[in-house]
């Protein structure tokens, strides 16, 4: 964790100086100086952006957790029972390739412009990611790891307790973390649309109003915020994986 955290400061250092070196050779309001930008999103972020932070992480941790519990235990049973993998399989395979956001017109329309629609579209990112990472690492699981449960007869609950869902957990946070950096970007995007809260809305209305001191505010934040998603998967990771 130490290393991670060593690394993000050296990284933000290198983008901090060159967005401050961006700033003093374009000298334009559209590219403001990082320091102006720091101290606006200490002094609004109580007030301003705090509310809509945590309207975007609730709709992240529902969609993340919705799309796990829906993706994890299916990726086990496909990649486990050799019928399920040859009749849903090619389904996955014919939705998987598609551009979930051009599924966000359909999911609007039909569930309209709230809170649904937007963790909708999060679960749509992150289950396939999922199906298919977990349903992998159980196919290609060596048949020898079954042995000792076969031995004694042991029944399909503890096949599942001792082996798949152990085995399958790299996989279910590796994919969690790839899908994740998707899906807050279709969140921002999905935010401009019929809601009053979440950063999307925040930056697009800030941009709108010409406000680019606390566009860029709302930017730093939504980076800070996956940052801080990011390393909670890897603290998870680290924590409950150790072999």
């Amino acid at each position: 964790m130490k290393q991670i955290l060593y690394k993000s400061l050296y990284l933000s250092f290198a983008v901090i100086l060159m967005w401050y070196l961006a700033s003093l050779l374009i000298h334009s309001r559209i590219i403001p100086s990082p320091f102006v930008v720091v101290l606006n999103t200490l002094e609004i972020f109580k007030d301003k952006i705090f509310i809509h932070c945590l309207y975007s992480l609730k709709r992240i941790f529902w969609g993340i957790l919705l799309a796990i519990a829906i993706g994890w235990p299916s990726g086990i049973c496909i990649g486990y029972f050799k019928w399920l993998d040859k009749f849903l399989s090619p389904l996955v395979y014919f939705f998987y390739p598609i551009p979930k956001i051009a599924f966000l017109p359909i999911i609007m329309l039909m569930f309209g412009l709230g809170e649904k629609s937007k963790i909708l579209i999060i679960i749509l990112i992150i289950v396939f990611q999922v199906l298919i990472s977990v349903r992998d690492s159980i196919k290609n699981l060596d048949p020898r790891y079954y042995y000792p449960l076969i031995s004694i007869e042991a029944k399909p609950l503890d096949v599942f307790k001792h082996i798949l869902i152990p085995a399958s957990l790299p996989r279910l946070l590796s994919s969690v973390r790839i899908a994740l950096a998707t899906s807050i970007s279709v969140l921002f995007f999905a935010e401009t649309f019929g809601t009053t809260y979440g950063l999307g809305y925040f930056i697009m209305d800030a941009m709108l109003r010409i406000n680019y001191v606390d566009m860029y505010s709302g930017i730093l934040i939504l980076s800070l915020m996956g940052f801080f998603l990011f390393a909670v998967i890897d603290w998870i990771e680290k924590n409950l994986i150790k072999w």
